[in-house]
């Protein structure tokens, strides 16, 4: 029990330091709120809550009211056995003695309790709590220590490893300055606002006035508020300098995140280019601004890109027209480059690269990258045979060409427009649009949740694609292990899983995984050893993402244990299983499945003999299993899995008669195989639709 809380004060942390990459900020302001809370409940504090700001060049955290003193609290301790710890007289042994030593007590201090192992002795410490000010020291020295950045550097003659130097130190509990320095770093009671334009410290008594001192000294600390100053800003850049009335700054969230944590003001500045270089495609041009520097596009009200770029500063420049000069040189240079690798890489067609690459390497095992084209081709063409033979020709050109982009400049100079540029030099090379359209969406999706191909030739090209990297990793034994996964197989399995859930598309997983790793055959016998693994590693990621999307987990796994191979077709029987688990016939049905699964187990014979039959009660059974059959075989041919499980419900009635009337293990043979076999069918019947012995039923 922890004593009655008493006086509340206020805690503020900053770790002042040189400008700290923007991608280190926010992960590093949620590791400090998640330890700081964790330690504080681990010493009993209370608290309202962790705040955190970050600026490029400091990293805060401040709790407007924490316990002025940790809480009085006793902690129990078991030590040996009583049977150990007392001898036939009652008193203590060597053990007890110990024990009790180990804990500042004297041995008749120990009390007996009982434990779901029996008597046992144990030792209570009256721990009196400290005051957090003594406590606070090594409390924020472990915050320092303990944060982890990608990237992480020493300097000077520090042990101390962080994102950048560390500065200054600014530490103030209930307005006094806690006793902390921190490789020769003293807490202090002062901050410093913007490198250039306040550069110098200024006393800070509490939160408030450290907020208003840096807002009154060009830092914005809250980097919500600071994103919001962003877009505002950046809108008004555009709104001054920009002679069309409706047109505005692309506000790509990744970039807006990034430029929010490079300046601790924003300031921008808007800048134009030379309209010369809006023949390079939109993709390259918003990819050479946003990626290498930092820029937002600008569009019109159809979306179509503009001649103007903003530049947020972190600096106010009296002289905008100077400030937006040197972006645009900057820029220039990028652009003209970028034009360069345009018109050269258009000298030679997509078709005559392909051969060149041989000089790509896949990866050692699995070959260079012209061999994966072949393969891909082959397996996009084979899936086309089937699904959609009016798409071959189209899927054969596209595959071919699918990779023919990575050997051009443009891609060797921004990598994320892989496809995007395989499809502009398709299409300036004269090949079909359905084919130019296939490259670029083969790539399709990016990420969880990103946009899916709109073509179904550009859908089978990426099956093809991501099966074949599985299919070649898992025959390498290249597998996930842990947070490792070197070739994205994780993002691999998800892609390929999204494509055939937006296309819609029934195939079977199964063949499509034989038939890729079937090219790897020359890689020897564990390429065929490992088509389970590979379909359960796939079967894992649907499993997943269908629980993520708020399905019942065992309503899931009951749909994919039962069969995993066509995932349209896997999505229809969870859909019925959800809606019938609510049911109370589905109830009596799932309670009888577990019985036949209980007597059944490893037979697997459904051959049945009716002349065997003795009973009344099992032959009322065949005879329903009969009926149910009849009625659920057309609804199962059509996939209307929740009709076919209402029909299956026929035998319900039945099987409680037989398991109350017929005893199913019984001295002759022949009997009781037929009677297994029976139970088996029926099991058989029902796993058409799912394993619903997995699914928990409510008694």
């Amino acid at each position: 029990m922890y004593a009655v809380m008493t006086v509340m004060r206020e805690l503020l942390f900053e770790i002042g330091c040189e400008e700290i990459p923007a991608g280190y900020i926010e992960p590093a302001l949620e590791s400090m709120a998640t330890r700081m809370a964790r330690k504080l409940e681990e010493l009993g504090l209370a608290h309202d809550g962790v705040e955190t700001f970050g600026t490029p060049r400091r990293l805060t955290l401040a709790i407007r009211a924490l316990q002025e003193r940790q809480p009085d609290r006793l902690k129990e301790y078991i030590g040996p056995s009583k049977a150990a710890g007392m001898d036939g007289e009652g008193r203590p042994t060597k053990a007890a003695i110990g024990f009790a030593r180990s804990h500042g007590l004297e041995a008749e201090a120990l009390q007996v309790v009982n434990t779901p192992k029996g008597e046992y002795l144990m030792a209570v410490e009256d721990i009196k709590g400290e005051p957090v000010m003594a406590l606070l020291p090594a409390l924020l020295e472990s915050l320092i220590r303990e944060t982890v950045f990608p990237k992480s550097m020493h300097w000077a003659e520090t042990d101390l490893a962080f994102a950048r130097p560390i500065q200054w130190l600014l530490a103030l509990y209930g307005g006094e300055v806690v006793p902390l320095a921190i490789e020769n770093i003293p807490c202090g009671n002062t901050s410093r606002g913007h490198r250039f334009h306040a550069p110098e410290p200024f006393a800070v008594k509490d939160l408030d006035s450290y907020l208003k001192g840096l807002a009154g000294r060009n830092v914005l600390p809250k980097p919500a508020e600071r994103r919001e100053m962003v877009v505002k800003e950046v809108r008004r850049a555009v709104a001054e300098q920009v002679p069309l009335a409706r047109a505005e700054a692309v506000l790509h969230e990744g970039l807006l995140a990034t430029v929010t944590n490079l300046v601790e003001h924003p300031y921008p500045i808007c800048g134009r280019f030379d309209d010369k270089f809006l023949q390079l495609p939109s993709e390259a041009l918003i990819t050479s601004m946003r990626e290498h520097q930092k820029y937002f596009p600008v569009v019109d009200e159809k979306g179509v890109l503009l001649p103007y770029f903003v530049a947020v500063n972190n600096t106010n420049i009296a002289d905008r027209e100077l400030a937006a000069s040197g972006h645009e040189r900057v820029l220039r240079a990028r652009l003209e480059d970028g034009l360069f690798f345009f018109n050269e890489d258009r000298k030679s067609p997509l078709a005559e690269r392909c051969r060149d690459l041989d000089g790509i390497v896949f990866q050692q095992k699995l070959g260079t990258m012209r061999e994966k084209m072949e393969r891909i081709t082959s397996l996009a063409v084979h899936l086309a045979a089937q699904l959609a033979p009016e798409e071959q020709e189209t899927v054969r050109r596209a595959a071919q060409l699918a990779k023919a982009d990575l050997l051009t400049s443009m891609v060797g100079e921004f990598p994320s427009l892989q496809g995007i540029m395989g499809r502009v030099y398709a299409q300036h090379d004269g090949e079909p649009a359905a084919v130019a359209l296939a490259i670029e969406e083969h790539y399709l999706p990016l990420r969880a949740g990103g946009t899916a191909p709109s073509s179904l030739a550009g859908a089978l090209v990426g099956l093809a694609d991501r099966m074949d990297t599985l299919a070649g990793c898992f025959a390498i034994g290249e597998k996930p292990t842990g947070n490792k996964d070197p070739f994205g197989l994780r993002r691999q399995a998800l892609g390929l899983i999204s494509i055939i859930r937006r296309q819609g598309l029934s195939l079977s997983l199964r063949e499509l995984a034989q038939t890729a790793l079937a090219q790897y055959r020359h890689l020897g016998s564990a390429v065929e050893e490992c088509l389970e693994e590979l379909l359960a590693f796939i079967r894992l990621r649907f499993e997943n993402e269908q629980i993520a999307e708020g399905r019942p987990q065992e309503v899931v796994e009951a749909a994919t244990m039962a069969r995993f191979d066509d995932l349209s077709d896997c999505l229809l029987r969870i859909a019925a299983l959800q809606a019938l688990q609510k049911e109370e016939n589905f109830r009596i049905l799932a309670a009888s499945f577990k019985r036949i699964r209980n007597i059944v187990k490893e037979n697997s014979a459904t051959d049945i003999r009716p002349e065997l039959f003795s009973e009344d009660a099992e032959k009322a059974l065949f005879k329903a299993f009969g009926e149910a059959q009849e009625q659920s075989r057309p609804f199962l041919a059509a996939a209307e899995y929740q009709q076919a499980l209402s029909a299956m419900l026929l035998i319900k009635e039945p099987v409680d008669r037989f398991f109350d009337q017929v005893m199913v293990m019984v001295e002759d043979q022949a009997q009781r195989r037929n009677r297994l076999n029976l139970l088996t069918a029926l099991r058989a019947m029902i796993l058409e639709v799912g394993d619903i012995s997995r699914i928990h039923v409510e008694d």
